[in-house]
């Protein structure tokens, strides 16, 4: 089934401005993306730095994830009931600052509270710019915008695999992450002065009275759309085995595991991210064509990389084949544009005034899977003698699990959608009697 054409009554108009101010959201993802994955090539550096195995530097990547996911219903309700300007503004100053902390910590204990508040900052990032997006263009373009985005975060982690690494080889661990904490007060600067919650003329209603009733019933009232919890689920399921990989474990796997030079093991690393940028340009254009293929995409996404995942792990010998890495990297690209599609299940599914708390709930998906799967390969590491075999297995529980949900949840919605899509042609032709 095509995607809906009609353009509902009070649509944003989209066009330059609209691109132009969301772009600076985009922006504050991108440089939020950058402080949250250069750990993940910096994970060899910080044991060192700071003495610690490996489930200790797990807990740098598991804190910051569970502050993340902890925040992302939060979030979704300041965004609701703020807007995304305050809450972007809060966020840069706590991102930035938690970026420059880790640049500067002696000890341990005072990096993972760095980390935690870097991780407090970032959780405000990714669903602001999802409700900037549906307040400057048309509902239609909803999948393409997300992906773009997405797009745009991928860039962020490019960067940090590419020229973070280089610069912590280059100038050292406190200029570098220092350094890069500029980039934060400089999209600061652009969000106070350009950016504007929504186009003239397309004000939101006003806000329900704050309070723990409102909270409660805001909650209550996007976990009960079967689309909030398919998003979820989808979310979950997909994005964790590349978050895993690119956070913080596939450098140690690239390299002590398979035997790489890390410069061969960045290199790897920088195709999961260029993978997925392409990989979301297609889902963006699919899904917002056909979203009967949103389902089958997510789905076909788990297969493939449980297909690579396992084959990469079983492989006879010390070590896999490079053209096995290589596709398993490429694959792996996949992971991120297809959790995106999580919000395409719960974007429909709720009204605008729900569409930050329904988000979060989707956010909180792939993070909390991702921690688990932190944690776990961390502990069965440390519990192994170093065997990323029996470590990494803990990546299939996490996606039969969520498989089942999704298969669960898929019919009910897909049913629900189509009597809102009715519902609302319906409307946009309604002209009252005179």
């Amino acid at each position: 089934m095509s995607s809906p054409s009609v353009s509902l009554p009070g649509d944003p108009p989209g066009g330059r401005r609209a691109f132009l101010v969301w772009g600076i959201g985009v922006a504050v993802y991108f440089v939020a993306v950058i402080f949250r994955t250069s750990l993940g090539v910096a994970g060899l550096d910080a044991a060192d730095r700071f003495d610690v195995n490996a489930s200790a530097l797990s807990t740098f990547s598991i804190l910051q994830l569970l502050v993340y996911a902890g925040m992302q219903i939060p979030v979704g309700l300041m965004v609701d009931r703020l807007g995304t300007k305050k809450v972007l503004t809060l966020g840069v100053v706590l991102f930035t600052a938690g970026q420059l902390g880790f640049a500067l910590s002696p000890s341990y204990g005072m990096a993972l509270a760095s980390r935690a508040l870097l991780g407090c900052g970032d959780a405000m990032t990714f669903i602001s710019v999802l409700r900037l997006g549906s307040r400057w263009f048309p509902a239609r373009r909803g999948p393409f915008i997300a992906q773009i985005a997405a797009l745009f975060g991928m860039a962020g982690n490019l960067v940090s695999t590419i020229f973070i690494s280089r610069l912590l080889h280059g100038v050292g661990w406190t200029a570098t992450f220092a350094g890069s904490a500029a980039a934060g007060v400089l999209v600061l600067v652009l969000l106070v002065l350009f950016l504007k919650d929504h186009p003239e003329g397309h004000e939101p209603a006003p806000a329900e009275h704050a309070g723990a009733a409102y909270v409660r019933r805001q909650i209550a009232r996007s976990w009960r759309e079967p689309g909030t919890r398919l998003g979820m689920w989808v979310h979950f399921t997909t994005q964790f085995p590349a978050m895993v990989f690119l956070l913080l474990w596939g450098l140690p796997f690239l390299v002590e595991a398979q035997g790489l030079s890390r410069e061969t093991a960045g290199g790897l690393l920088t195709l999961v991210v260029v993978s997925n940028m392409m990989v979301g340009l297609v889902y963006g254009q699919v899904i917002a064509r056909h979203h009967a293929a949103r389902a089958p995409l997510a789905l076909g996404t788990v297969a493939a990389t449980a297909t690579v995942w396992g084959t990469t792990l079983v492989y006879p010998g010390d070590q896999a084949p490079m053209w096995l890495l290589i596709t398993l990297c490429a694959v792996l690209g996949a992971c991120g544009p297809a959790s995106m599609i999580g919000f395409d299940f719960a974007r429909p599914a709720n009204p605008p005034e729900r569409q930050g708390t329904a988000s979060g709930i989707v956010n909180m998906g792939g993070f909390v899977a991702s921690m688990t799967t932190l944690l776990a390969v961390g502990v069965l590491l440390d519990a192994t003698g170093d065997n990323y075999r029996i470590a990494f297995s803990c990546v299939f529980v996490l996606e039969a699990l969520g498989v089942v949900q999704i298969l669960r949840l898929r019919s009910r919605t897909a049913r629900l959608e189509r009597e809102r899509l009715v519902a609302s042609r319906v409307e946009a032709v309604h002209v009252p009697a005179a």
